[in-house]
């Protein structure tokens, strides 16, 4: 008696993984980082569980306002103008507290020279647009 060999069926795959995406997130060292140089004290664990929980909220939300800003203007492009916009709404950027001095007060050179124009001899300005 012989049975014949029957082939075992395999499921199917499908060309993409099981795995449910994720959103990309700013670096806990970076976190750690800001967070450390403001605070200048030793943080516990816990409380820096709570910081990255509520800096990702803070994100997601900050994400979600300036998409909100610039589907309003018809744009797909969020623009710096948008980012401005927030910012004073969230009372950060007022008429006596420009955007730029803002980056001017927290940011290093190099990001300042990345966002605010600045004349050199030539008769360039840096960053061109």
């Amino acid at each position: 008696p012989l049975r014949l060999l029957q082939p075992k069926t395999v499921p199917k795959r499908l060309g993409t993984s099981q795995r449910k995406p994720h959103e990309p997130q700013v670096p806990r060292s970076l976190i750690k980082e800001i967070f450390r140089h403001f605070v200048k004290m030793p943080v516990t664990r816990e409380a820096f569980k709570i910081v990255e929980k509520c800096s990702e909220r803070y994100f997601k939300q900050l994400s979600d306002d300036l998409e909100a800003y610039a589907h309003h203007a018809g744009r797909k492009t969020v623009e710096t103008a948008d980012l401005e916009v927030l910012m004073r709404r969230q009372g950060l950027v007022t008429d006596k507290m420009p955007l730029n001095v803002l980056i001017e007060r927290f940011l290093p050179l190099e990001y300042r020279k990345l966002l605010i124009p600045i004349a050199v001899s030539g008769n360039k300005v840096i960053p061109c647009k």
